[in-house]
């Protein structure tokens, strides 16, 4: 490409410049680029790593007494030895009135969620399931539109060090059953229904097909979004705003091993079943920050949209720029409705 379409106004001022800056003075090197930076990189894996361990300062109860056991181990390696920390505790580090979320749905008025209000819901939701015996290493599941809740879900849930896994409404009774059956959740979120190009959908009615093929499924909370009153029942059911505790305890972040499983995704499924595929803490956090902090340059003063949903990960890769102090957007619903400008107005 002849034409640059973008670049920044200060490039020196960006972290990734700041990065380079402070590795030539702690190791007395000479980078002045990007792919200077990136080879550097992958001839000094550990102190890279290292590095952005400090540099996005990861919240942690316990250090690690190595980075990585076996450069030459791929896959296999162990790293951060030792260390132990929390996925949510490092999102919700930021606990006052600036605004976390920022969501617009089709038929949805926006609304705004500050860092305090998501701690105090994680809080009050997280004591919910800890009564409901969610323990570490349980799966949790949410089949769950691009809203508030779900982040809300998923935080709380990863406190207690249980396991995230989450698809899209849109994904039909089977595609859901592909993919929940083989992790076999002990708790399910899901919402009344969702909109779509203009449309609503009920997801309540197929919610029973599913039910009957999840026997490990203990509870179901049912979001009432959109707020439309709808005569099905589901057995094991209770409403979101029930649910949520009244007089929660503190918040307690389960301090884990580093390569504790926190997220299970999955393949697109185009060969046979889904694939599940285990994305763990401290790998998910560090990554993520890597890439939000250094590529994306995503400072506390900024917003970050990604049009997902929660079927796919960049779902999980936004959220994670909370840890960040950022603003994110949440959009769901169809791009293109009412017209192809949705996003641009949203923006």
């Amino acid at each position: 490409m002849s034409k640059i379409l973008w670049k920044p106004r200060k490039p020196e001022k960006t972290k990734i410049s700041e990065m380079i800056d402070d590795i030539n003075k702690s190791y007395g090197k000479d980078i002045h680029s990007y792919e200077e930076l990136h080879k550097w990189s992958i001839e000094n894996i550990s102190a890279f790593w290292n590095e952005i361990w400090s540099k996005c300062r990861i919240i942690h109860s316990v250090g690690f007494t190595e980075v990585i056991d076996d450069e030459n181990k791929m896959p296999g390696a162990k790293w951060f030895k030792n260390s132990r920390l929390n996925f949510a505790e490092n999102l919700l580090r930021f606990r006052d009135n600036k605004i976390a979320i920022q969501f617009k749905g089709e038929k949805s008025p926006l609304r705004t969620i500050s860092y305090r209000e998501i701690y105090d819901e994680v809080e009050k939701l997280a004591h919910s399931l800890r009564l409901s015996g969610i323990k570490k290493g349980d799966r949790v599941a949410g089949l769950l539109p691009n809203i508030p809740e779900t982040i809300s879900a998923m935080l709380a849930t990863s406190s207690i060090g249980a396991i995230w896994s989450s698809c899209s409404p849109d994904f039909g009774t089977k595609g859901v059953l592909d993919r929940f059956t083989q992790i076999k959740p002990r708790i399910i979120f899901i919402t009344n229904g969702y909109y779509y190009n203009g449309n609503y959908f009920n997801t309540l009615k197929n919610m029973s097909n599913i039910l009957k093929k999840l026997p490990s499924v203990e509870k179901v909370i049912i979001i009432n979004y959109p707020k439309i009153d709808n005569s099905t029942t589901i057995n094991k059911s209770i409403t979101y705003k029930e649910f949520l505790s009244k007089n929660p305890a503190p918040l307690k972040f389960e301090q884990l091993p580093f390569d504790h499983p926190l997220y299970i995704m999955y393949s697109s499924g185009t060969t046979g079943l889904p694939k599940s595929i285990v994305h763990s803490s401290g790998g998910t956090l560090i990554q993520h920050l890597k890439e939000l902090s250094l590529h994306c340059d995503l400072k506390r003063d900024d917003c970050i949209f990604y049009f997902t949903t929660c079927g796919w990960m960049m779902w999980n890769w936004m959220i994670s720029s909370l840890s960040l102090g950022a603003t994110i957007v949440l959009f769901d619903g169809s791009p293109f409705y009412p017209n192809g400008e949705n996003l641009w107005k949203l923006a």
